[in-house]
């Protein structure tokens, strides 16, 4: 009788999460038994724990706070909600979004990415080249349309939420505006001056090519994440009017903060991750110098 059950269970397949009903359940947590999806599995010196677990420090004998388990990406476990950032990042870009709509084209041509315009020597020219580098950050949070801002957020929602409970809230973040200033830096680079560009794409993209590293590092099925790459790709270079610059670098920086992320030493964990987000600045930065010298 008990190998019938045991063979119906395996002919189920795995369980689903019990803080997520429905959702596939490959580890169960050390400490309760319980089985947890991958949103749920908190990296610990030995297999997986859940956030609850975690969170009440039960079964250590400690406090909560000690010894406390991290991410796959060795981040502290944030108490409460664990997609924190992506909802707030959302938020934000739905607000500036709304200013858009009412303020109109003036608040947005004082903040998107353009290089230069009207152009070289022309008074009150305006751009990165001009010295507006804010530029490369406040043209993440603006949209050109409701298509553009819906495809875009709901990416983030997606892709972002997860990422954010693998890394943790600072590593996310960082990922998050690295690539977004690498997309932004590589656009300004190849992009005629006066051409502008606008949207969360290139940090979007960014958040691919990580979640593609840590998908392979975990040894997930990456057929998922790798199609819905492929059809963003073919989006962006058969789509007119779509500054496939940002999307390239994005991706580019997400795979290179992706690998610093999830595959430092444990021992030289924070060195190496903060110095990949350091190095890849350093780059964009260098790209956007060279730009500018060529435009002045």
């Amino acid at each position: 009788m008990n190998e019938d059950h045991q063979d119906q269970a395996r002919q189920a397949g795995p369980p689903s999460c019990y803080r997520h009903p429905g959702v596939p359940a490959p580890v169960s947590c050390t400490r309760c038994d319980r089985p947890i999806c991958p949103d749920c599995m908190i990296s610990a010196s030995v297999g997986f724990q859940c956030p609850e677990c975690v969170r009440s420090g039960s079964g250590t004998g400690h406090a909560p706070t000690a010894n406390q388990p991290r991410t796959v990406a060795g981040g502290v476990l944030a108490a409460g909600d664990p997609h924190l950032v992506t909802k707030l990042l959302i938020g934000i870009n739905l607000a500036l979004f709304l200013v858009q709509q009412v303020v109109g084209d003036r608040f947005t041509g004082d903040f998107l990415l353009v290089g230069q315009w009207p152009g070289p020597g022309v008074p009150g020219a305006q751009g990165v080249a001009e010295g507006e580098w804010y530029r490369l950050v406040t043209s993440m949070f603006l949209h050109q349309g409701y298509a553009h801002i819906g495809f875009n957020m709901l990416s983030l929602w997606w892709i972002g939420g997860p990422l954010e409970a693998a890394l943790g809230r600072a590593r996310y973040l960082a990922l998050y505006f690295v690539s977004g200033v690498a997309g932004g830096a590589l656009t300004y680079l190849v992009a005629a001056p006066d051409q502008a560009s606008l949207g969360a794409s290139g940090a979007i993209f960014g958040l691919f090519g990580a979640m593609a590293v840590l998908m392979r590092r975990m040894k997930y099925d990456m057929r998922p994440v790798i199609g819905l790459l492929v059809v963003n790709l073919i989006f962006t270079f058969a789509w007119a009017g779509i500054a496939w610059q940002a999307h390239v670098g994005g991706l580019v920086a997400g795979v290179l903060l992706g690998i610093g992320m999830v595959h430092a030493p444990a021992e030289r964990r924070s060195l190496v991750q903060w110095g990949s987000c350091a190095l890849v600045l350093a780059v964009s930065v260098a790209l956007v110098l060279i730009r500018t010298a060529q435009l002045t």
